[in-house]
């Protein structure tokens, strides 16, 4: 996959990087329908022990017959430390690494975060679609902010998030009783698109299927730097 390489050293003061979400959040498109997008990216980035390194996980799915048709992985060390709210800037430089291995370009991005839904209206999944021109939706195991009332138990069920008096978010229960996931636009998406495309995705699991095999894929690298003596010296 091609990508527009502009300056990946994300290193930003935390006031320089909250003003540059602000600025961005402007150029968010929060339309679009790619909920019958085929091609469907997953993305996860995990911690690897003490090291200091992120290990970026991108999986492609073909969803009309749920089967893996490209993916990589990429470790970096992060020029920001973990600070809420942005993620971003700590996370989005691996997984560029990462979509540069692969050769499919997919027609829709789900991020394991918010969208939306963030203080600031700018989370992960809508600073990767900006930067990447590709929608994106984001889908979190948790909340980031906002309030909600429980959707029915029900499968298919929505409820709305809501902060500061609008509307950022869905929460959606994709499996009968079990725990709802948050989920909100991130870029060339709305809000009826973003919960229909998660729920599309989901098969038996809580989580839409690309984010649980690219969690996997993260899980499965950093096994592979435990047993990987010669990795410290690439």
């Amino acid at each position: 996959m091609k990508v527009d390489i502009q300056n990946l050293s994300w290193s930003k003061e935390p006031e320089e990087a909250i003003a540059i979400q602000r600025e961005l959040a402007g150029k968010v498109i929060l339309a679009g329908d790619p909920s019958d997008q085929n091609l469907v990216a997953g993305v996860d980035c995990s911690s690897y022990g003490n090291t200091g390194l992120m290990v970026g996980a991108v999986v492609v799915m073909d969803v009309a017959k749920n089967v893996v048709v490209d993916s990589a992985t990429s470790f970096i060390e992060p020029d920001m430390p973990y600070i809420p709210g942005l993620l971003g800037f700590r996370e989005i430089p691996v997984l560029i690494e990462a979509f540069l291995k692969i050769e499919t370009i997919p027609g829709v991005i789900i991020c394991d975060g918010q969208g939306l839904a963030h203080m600031r209206k700018f989370g992960i999944a809508c600073h990767l679609g900006l930067y990447l021109d590709i929608p994106t939706v984001g889908c979190g195991k948790t909340s980031l902010v906002g309030s909600y009332h429980q959707p029915d138990i029900k499968q298919g069920s929505t409820s709305v998030l809501s902060f500061k008096g609008e509307t950022v978010g869905n929460v959606v229960r994709t499996r009968r009783g079990v725990s709802p996931v948050f989920v909100s636009p991130g870029h060339l998406a709305d809000f009826k698109s973003a919960v229909k495309l998660v729920l599309n995705t989901c098969t038996k699991y809580r989580l839409p299927e690309p984010i649980r095999r690219a969690h996997k894929l993260s899980n499965e690298t950093r096994k592979e730097l435990d047993s990987d003596t010669d990795v410290w010296d690439k």
